[in-house]
């Protein structure tokens, strides 16, 4: 799990990017979960929180961008 820190030394290209990614992996999760292959129950929730953490981090990035 990424903490906060680790995303606000990103540039909003890097945060697209890395949200690409975890969509993609939240994507394959839920696949696993449903056929019963999913070896790290925790990691969707790691996933989805990691997913939340960016999407905040834009917001206000996008809002001090409006001011």
């Amino acid at each position: 799990m990424a903490n906060k820190t680790d995303f606000n030394g990103q540039s909003d290209d890097q945060l697209v990017e890395a949200l690409g990614n975890l969509k993609r992996e939240q994507f394959n999760l839920r696949f696993q979960a449903a056929t019963n292959q999913l070896e790290k129950p925790s990691r969707v929730r790691e996933v989805r929180k990691d997913i939340a953490r960016i999407k905040t981090l834009q917001a206000q990035r996008t809002a001090a961008a409006g001011k």
